[in-house]
């Protein structure tokens, strides 16, 4: 039977095509999901790749985790872990593989641990036990030094290590407790009050070393993080590594991110010390230098001009002999003004006197009234009348006068 013209033909897909449609269907239909199982077939490619399968009782998935998202996870998987993922879905074009792009991994049961931890962060928050408002400073110079960590850990070597390069004549005292395991953060808690019923340290570090969620959930247990809070002891928590958090980290006084920063925070560096202690005594002696220096300048310029009592005397007696001599010629030359004056004057009165005048020939007249007589028209015929001459006098009556 022959295929009629007229019928359409079908599009022809080719298998690159096919895959690629059904890789951008997948994707679209899956959003980011989590997705737990075990790990089996895991290996590391020299790209840093990761490559494994999950797999539960009755299936598997291919997973892929790029170098980019599995440097973030603080732990390697091995066969058989249980893990959860969070992941989306693709197929891989070039051999048609469905499988998984893992973002982010974690043993299997931590998102239960972090709705725990974060309910009771939220509540211990709400009560008010991380309030900065509430939280104590450290000692800068403590007597003695506690320590609430595992006798045998690494974290313990690793903060007497720190205290001893630091301060070696600070005390240290250890309260050992079990910091992981069933039963460790009610030893933990019973550990911290011990310290503070024995009050013989005036900081306390409470620290462990890093670890998984599970390893470090001792120190996220209420009964831990109400013996911090009830503290007389200001409490110094230094548990796990730099990124971890801990309820226990929220309630004590002071965060470090590791137990040697622990160390560090809970005592001054006596090289430091020293070292400031040297600065400060040099910066002193040097402002003392200044000063002294200073004052002996002032001292100096003060002594010039200091006079000593025979100095000043002898001074007063040369000043007094100056005045004297001042004086003295002063005097002199008053006197010697004062008789040329005197015998200007006398001169000047020798020759105003009547008896000089007199003596050259003149007389002096006056009436009976002895008023000088000193015009002709004065006088009337008959009068008597006074006639004074240098050397003595006559009494006369007019008998004629003649006017000019």
């Amino acid at each position: 039977m022959a295929v009629s013209d007229s019928t359409p033909q079908q599009k022809i897909l080719t298998v690159s095509e096919l895959n690629r449609l059904a890789r951008e269907i997948l994707e679209m239909s899956f959003p980011l999901f989590w997705v737990s199982g075990e790990v089996s077939n895991f290996t590391r490619a020299a790209s840093g790749h990761w490559y494994f399968s999950l797999k539960d009782a009755g299936a598997q998935v291919r997973c892929v985790m790029f170098k980019g998202r599995n440097s973030y996870v603080d732990f390697m998987p091995r066969e058989g872990d249980k893990i959860e993922a969070r992941a989306t879905v693709t197929l891989y074009e070039a051999r048609g593989d469905f499988q998984l792009t893992v973002e982010f991994i974690q043993k299997a049961g931590l998102g239960t641990l972090f709705e725990a931890f974060e309910r009771l962060k939220k509540a211990l928050s709400t009560e008010g036990l991380f309030d900065a408002a509430r939280k104590r400073p450290i000692q800068q110079f403590p007597k003695a030094i506690g320590i609430v960590t595992s006798a045998d850990a690494a974290a313990l070597r690793d903060v007497l290590t720190t205290l001893k390069r630091r301060n070696p004549n600070i005390p240290v005292i250890i309260y050992p407790t079990p910091v992981q395991g069933k039963g460790a953060a009610a030893r933990i808690a019973e550990a911290i009050d011990m310290a503070n019923q024995r009050a013989e340290v005036d900081t306390l570090i409470v620290c462990r070393g890093g670890g998984s969620l599970e390893d470090l959930w001792s120190f996220n247990e209420e009964i831990v993080a109400r013996a911090v809070y009830q503290s007389q002891i200001p409490v110094i928590s230094g548990v796990g590594h730099e990124t971890d958090f801990t309820i226990c980290d929220f309630v004590a006084d002071l965060r470090a991110a590791t137990p040697t920063a622990a160390a560090e925070l809970a005592c001054v560096d006596s090289v430091t010390l020293q070292n400031n202690l040297k600065q400060i005594t040099k910066a002193m002696y040097q402002r003392i230098e200044r000063l002294i220096h200073t004052h002996t300048q002032r001292l100096d310029y003060l002594a010039k001009r200091l006079i000593s009592p025979t100095q000043k005397i002898q001074a007063s007696q040369a000043h007094l002999r100056q005045l004297s001599l001042r004086l003295a010629a002063g005097g002199d030359r008053q006197l010697r003004f004062h008789q040329h004056r005197l015998q200007s004057l006398s001169e000047h009165l020798h020759l105003l006197n009547p008896n000089q005048v007199l003596s050259r020939g003149y007389a002096i007249v006056k009436d009976a009234d002895d008023a000088v007589v000193s015009d002709v028209h004065q006088l009337s015929h008959q009068q008597l009348v006074h006639i004074t001459f240098a050397n003595g006098g006559i009494h006369a009556k007019i008998h004629e006068k003649n006017s000019p």
